[in-house]
């Protein structure tokens, strides 16, 4: 950890000049007194960096003095930054990792095209925290003792003890054997077979971990991307689905399909609006996505989902009716 703490100290003193030890500290994560044993070791292992007193003072290194250079060019190293900037790295816990590793990749460039690249990487955005809407992103809180032992067992091929809260059910100890990690809309999943059969794990119900030593029975090599389009179908095509009979204003189609599971059939009424027959997940799924669009769709069939929607109507009618102010 030090020594990669102190490949950072000089990559950034490198890229931002000279540095005050406050700075240093709140970029590397570490106290001052840290900063200064690291810029003393520094000095012993003859990396020729000297202090400016002052106020406008700091640490710095001699000009001219050169790293090691990896050979990136600018469209690598502009790859490598745009995808450090994904939220990936944070759900696994990388995220420190991943500040370091950019650190290396600028200054792996040509001195010329260093502040090009970084240029660049600013004016690309990937999967900002919140839409045009203001809606955030829900992200998931996941210790970080947790990650780091799923992620071990899951690279060196061990079974996997993990305390799992499952919805509505009291945690449980589960042993697993770890496929491989997947993130999906800053959502972490822990993909996994149990007793032979495959399941799926959110990492932000994972209240525990412990890598054990006996090695996980799994294939030598796995393609992350089918296993999790066929988990995902399976999620899809399962459980208590309903099917729903629904008119959707044209211009609010889309806004239904991308909640439901499948289109079954689809047809055009005499005025205008669109006659689709929709499957949900279960009823909870079905009765939230139909209260979306207000007054822009009318769910037919089945009756309880119409009677469950008019009920919740009128619960909300009742809340807003006409108050009397008092004089």
């Amino acid at each position: 950890m030090r020594a990669d703490r102190l490949v950072s100290l000089v990559l950034l003193l490198r890229q931002r000049g000279r540095l005050s030890a406050a700075t240093l500290a709140r970029e590397l994560e570490v106290s001052t007194r840290t900063v200064l044993r690291d810029i003393e070791a520094l000095s012993a292992a003859g990396v020729p960096v000297y202090a400016e007193r002052g106020r406008h003072g700091g640490f710095a290194l001699l000009p001219g003095f050169q790293t090691e250079l990896t050979g990136l060019n600018h469209d690598e190293a502009l790859a490598l930054l745009v995808a450090g900037s994904r939220r990936g790295a944070q759900v696994f816990g990388l995220g420190s990792a991943l500040a370091s590793a950019m650190l290396k990749v600028v200054d792996a460039l040509p001195e010329g095209h260093r502040d090009t690249a970084a240029g660049a990487a600013q004016r690309l955005l990937i999967d900002p925290e919140t839409d045009l809407l203001s809606r955030r992103a829900v992200a998931e809180e996941v210790p970080d003792t947790v990650v780091a032992e799923v992620r071990r067992a899951v690279f060196a091929g061990h079974k996997l003890r993990i305390h799992y809260a499952a919805v509505d059910q009291t945690p449980k100890w589960r042993t697993v054997d770890p496929i491989g990690l997947v993130t999906v809309r800053g959502q972490g999943y822990l993909l996994a077979t149990r007793s032979g059969a495959d399941r799926t794990y959110r990492l932000d119900r994972v209240l525990a971990a412990e890598e054990l030593d006996e090695p996980a029975q799994r294939p030598d090599r796995v393609d992350l991307d089918r296993a999790w389009q066929e988990r995902s179908t399976r999620f899809r095509t399962g459980g208590d689905q309903v099917a729903v009979l629904v008119r959707v204003n044209p211009a609010r189609r889309e806004d239904l399909v991308g909640t439901a599971l499948a289109v079954r059939a689809e047809e055009t009424d005499a005025d205008g609006w669109l006659r689709l027959d929709v499957t949900f997940q279960d009823s909870r799924h079905a009765e939230w996505a139909l209260w979306q669009l207000a007054t822009d769709a009318e769910a037919l069939a089945p009756q309880w989902l119409r009677t469950s929607l008019r009920n919740r109507a009128a619960a909300i009618a009742t809340c807003y009716g006409v108050v009397q102010l008092p004089p």
